[in-house]
């Protein structure tokens, strides 16, 4: 058989027989089709279905799945399982990596332009070395290297790799086993991606607690709950001036390193980041109980003292370059609030409302008034003892009292 790329026929057409599984193939199928349906996670998925092959005598040594992915931050993730023992590996790669020749001299730019197989054998005197991964192959001792591809249902292809330390490399067997399972790889793997891809989507659209509430079918116009939080209400100053001198791509920057000084904190001390409203962000930090009250309000001062630390470090940055500071706002409060599915039967928003919620935004309006960058309700200041002080009571639109506020030390 020639070294060269190998390139599979097309399958069978609608209407012919169905291919008879090879016999190496069968318990990895059965096992994919009901054990391997269960498990969650890639790692987990290949190293079970290697041992299905390595137990039916296929000659595998190394063996990778490599899914494009849908993701902030992620553009594509490879698992790597290898017949030595040691458990699969992770690993994900940014969408900053850039498209080089490390790719342009990979067997995925064959695979996935043109959705076929490609083969090298490895130990053949004759074999070509048009890809950068055969030197680091042959110098692991691989005899042969196959790249088959995963194509899910709405045509986008991923690749599997094989890779074999026997003398001789796959047989036509050894091949026509892999080949057979692909569809059903295929299947299973783009079950976990799709979950994965919908998980990370709410995640990073509505929030991790949001998202899981609706992936597990909170789904309908009124699913809603009443919920102990802290909430966490900021703003920037000078948005709109901002927003008016500045050109596009720079307020777009400028609003993203802003909310990323606030996103970290809230994120790091079990805060949930709930919606951005043009320069504003509505964060809640759950209470459980009565007992855990004092704890999540400590956590969301430690947060708000944190951000903004890191705002004023950012702002350090932006004087070098001649950029004006970042001016923000941020309150706290604690309060019941109904916490789900609210808006119009064909756009839902899930949030929260109450009047918890409107007094947090009405302190909120206080900082500029005061010249303070962080203000909390008495309420919320209760449990926090000296690390908060109160500033006075103050009238805030809408609501009927007026309002003890609490500010940092000076």
């Amino acid at each position: 058989m020639p070294s060269e790329t190998l390139l599979l026929e097309d399958a069978a057409p609608p209407g012919a027989p169905a291919p008879v599984l090879p016999q190496p193939a069968k318990a990895a199928v059965r096992w994919l089709l009901t054990e391997g349906r269960q498990i969650a996670s890639l790692e987990d998925l290949l190293a079970g279905l290697c041992q299905c092959l390595l137990s039916a005598g296929v000659p595998i040594d190394r063996v990778g799945m490599h899914i494009r992915t849908l993701h902030p931050q992620v553009a594509a993730v490879r698992v790597l399982w290898r017949a030595d023992g040691t458990a699969p590996t992770k690993t994900a790669y940014g969408h900053d990596v850039p498209i080089g020749d490390l790719f342009l001299k990979s067997p995925f730019f064959v695979v996935y332009g043109t959705g076929r197989s490609v083969r090298r054998r490895i130990e053949d005197p004759d074999c070509p070395r048009d890809f950068t991964i055969l030197d680091d192959l042959r110098a692991e001792g691989m005899t042969d290297y196959y790249v088959t591809p995963l194509t899910f249902s709405q045509g986008r292809t991923h690749a599997m790799t094989w890779a074999s330390r026997q003398p001789g490399g796959f047989s036509n067997a050894d091949i026509a086993a892999i080949d057979s399972l692909l569809p059903a790889i295929s299947m299973i793997a783009e079950a976990r991606e799709s979950r994965r891809i919908s998980k990370t989507l709410l995640d990073t659209y509505l929030g991790p607690q949001a998202g899981a509430r609706v992936l597990n079918g909170s789904i309908r116009r009124g699913d809603a709950e009443t919920i102990a939080a802290a909430l966490w209400f900021c703003d920037m100053r000078g948005f709109t001036e901002l927003s008016e001198r500045l050109p596009r791509d720079v307020v777009i920057g400028t609003l993203n390193d802003y909310f990323e000084c606030m996103a970290g904190p809230i994120h790091a001390n079990g805060g949930e980041i709930l919606k951005f409203i043009g320069d504003a962000l509505l964060a809640i930090f759950p209470i459980k109980d009565d007992l855990d009250r004092d704890r999540v309000c400590f956590s969301a001062l430690d947060a708000a003292q944190e951000a903004l630390r890191d705002l004023e470090t950012l702002n350090e940055r932006r004087a070098r370059t001649g950029e004006d500071p970042i001016r923000v706002g941020v309150a706290l409060h604690t309060g019941a609030v109904m916490y789900g599915n609210i808006g119009a039967p064909e756009r839902l928003d899930f949030t929260v409302i109450g009047p918890a919620v409107n007094l947090v935004t009405r302190i909120e309006g206080l900082c500029p008034v005061l010249g303070r960058p962080l203000l909390t309700s008495a309420r919320f200041a209760s449990p926090c003892g000296s690390k908060l002080v109160s500033l006075g009571r103050y009238p805030l639109r809408g609501i009927s009292e007026e309002q003890e506020v609490f500010g940092l030390p000076q």
